[in-house]
């Protein structure tokens, strides 16, 4: 039974990051369009970001589709940004940075990663679906802490 207790008791910690972020994400400031200004610590290693990133961008894919569409990506010049743009390429995006992207079918993509104690709960928004989750920050880089949590909106 001891040996079930750390992972319990991280599983939990995760579990109330992840709830006290959701609370707290009703407070972000909106941009224009709707979405949350892109944020990522800065203090965030190249490893790290590029985990995190690498974890994410697959499983926000199964909810856009495939790499067809343009992503109009708000960066704030995070290592996370970098690596969010890179990994969306790869996945066969095309992205742009400018806000004024004449698409009509391009998707605004925002992102916040708020840490804390050792973790961080990354988010990715879009106008009508949110996908985050909680990682742990290792020597080598980031690993996934949490399940994925997707809210669609309506």
């Amino acid at each position: 039974m001891r040996r079930r207790l750390p992972t319990i008791r991280r599983q939990t910690q995760a579990a109330a990051l992840l709830l006290a972020a959701g609370l707290l994400s009703g407070c972000q400031t909106f941009g224009t369009d709707g979405l949350v200004a892109s944020s990522a610590p800065a203090e965030l290693s190249a490893p790290a970001a590029s985990a995190v990133a690498g974890d994410l961008v697959p499983r926000f894919a199964e909810q856009i589709g495939p790499g067809t569409a343009t992503i109009v990506l708000k960066p704030d010049g995070s290592a996370f940004g970098s690596a969010l743009e890179s990994s969306l390429r790869s996945w066969g995006y095309a992205v742009t940075t400018e806000p004024d992207a004449k698409d009509t079918k391009a998707i605004r993509v925002a992102y916040v990663l708020l840490p804390s104690d050792g973790q961080v709960l990354a988010r990715l928004s879009t106008a009508s679906i949110e996908i985050g989750r909680v990682y742990t920050m290792t020597s080598t880089g980031a690993a996934p802490a949490s399940p994925v949590s997707v809210m669609k909106r309506g």
